[in-house]
């Protein structure tokens, strides 16, 4: 028995939209589908994470446009239909594909927060898949609220696109611990 095939993009689009239907329109963002095709259910995320995506968001659309959107499903080379938290890329990018589907790329720009979530198991090979398919930067917000920026080239120590994320430490403490102020990158 041979390891099974992955499935290209079309055939990703197909098993998503068979997927859809099943789901309640509310929850069809919180599942993902490997690159086998096999749907992968994500818990909901906590309020203390919706508020750091949501700050992460509104900085993106400060700081670099408002051509942002949040847990928009992505079609990745390597690793399935993903949802990263938030995704960024330029105006004409968002005008090349029909947006009630995954996107059938990967966008310039693809964040993950990893605060009260199961993805840091993989989070290397969600990096490494966003930038094979194009993704020029890749950001990870840490449960700690450490910021990571990640290119081709490996880790970096600043954003390509001039990014900051402020993020308060505040949704990143432990239950019990004093506040220590801002979390900056």
């Amino acid at each position: 028995m041979g390891t099974p095939a992955l499935l290209d993009r079309y055939e990703l689009l197909a098993a998503w939209h068979r997927l859809i239907p099943e789901v309640e329109p509310a929850g069809r963002h919180r599942y993902e589908l490997d690159e086998l095709g096999e749907a992968i259910l994500n818990p909901s995320p906590s309020a203390r994470r919706q508020i750091v995506l949501t700050d992460v968001y509104c900085h993106l659309t400060e700081q670099i446009g408002h051509l942002a959107a949040m847990s928009m499903p992505i079609t990745t080379p390597s690793f399935g239909i993903r949802v990263p938290d938030v995704v960024w890329m330029p105006c004409d990018r968002w005008e090349s594909f029909d947006r009630d589907d995954p996107v059938p790329f990967v966008p310039d720009l693809c964040v993950e927060v990893l605060l009260d979530s199961d993805r840091a198991h993989d989070i290397d090979r969600r990096i490494t898949s966003y930038l094979e398919g194009g993704a020029t930067e890749v950001i990870v917000v840490g449960q700690s609220g450490k910021v990571e920026f990640w290119g081709a080239g490996g880790r970096r120590q600043a954003s390509t696109f001039g990014i900051e994320l402020p993020l308060d430490a505040m949704y990143f403490e432990e239950r019990g611990a004093p506040s220590i102020g801002n979390v900056r990158c």
